[in-house]
């Protein structure tokens, strides 16, 4: 169990934002900063990693992290071929708190987008700045993908969904939910969510 899933966020973006390299925070993180609080035993963050820069990230990061060359090289390549492979683990050596790092493939257009389009969420610590998490619609639309992709439809991520619509509601963008989940074949889960969340259309 992560103690502080922000506060972890917080350490990997510090190091992070002086190599120039783009990051946004996820998972059930960024589901619950901006639906319902659930706790969560992982922290999941997407970045923009090239190659020629991997060996500084990885010294620095080294310092106060596991952090494996050959897993980073690894998840690089597959960010274009396999994208929902493309993850490194890293571990906080002090607390011995791990995060999921996936490596973003920068010519898939959602993946583009969703790094565009990322919010400064305001946190008081490490980094004054705060932490980019996804915007709402993108944590919808990410949290479908991967509900629609998982086996047994994982509920937590179903419930996400739905905490995130239930609490944005008419702030939602629907011309950029409705866009995307065309382009992805998610507007069926889509209106049910909308449905089942209080806010069809």
């Amino acid at each position: 169990m992560i103690a502080d899933p922000i506060e972890l966020a917080q350490k990997i973006a510090s190091i992070l934002l002086p190599l120039n390299i783009p990051y946004v925070v996820g998972g059930a993180v960024a589901s619950s900063l901006l639906g319902e609080n659930r706790f969560t035993q992982d922290l999941d963050l997407v970045i923009d990693l090239e190659a020629r820069i991997a060996p500084q990230l990885i010294d620095v990061m080294s310092a106060e992290f596991y952090i494996s060359e050959s897993a980073v090289m690894e998840a690089i390549a597959k960010s274009r071929t396999a994208p929902r492979e493309s993850s490194f683990k890293v571990i906080y050596l002090p607390s011995l708190e791990k995060a999921h790092i996936f490596v973003m493939d920068s010519d898939d257009p959602f993946s583009a987008s969703v790094m565009s389009r990322r919010q400064l969420y305001p946190v008081s610590g490490l980094t004054e700045e705060g932490i980019y998490i996804y915007s709402p619609e993108d944590i919808v639309l990410q949290k479908l993908s991967w509900y629609k992709l998982t086996p047994r439809r994982s509920e937590k991520q179903w419930t996400d969904v739905l905490g995130v619509l239930k609490v944005q509601g008419e702030k939602l963008d629907r011309a950029y939910l409705n866009q995307w989940a065309l382009t992805l074949k998610l507007t069926d889960l889509l209106e049910e969510a909308l449905l089942q969340s209080g806010h069809e259309e």
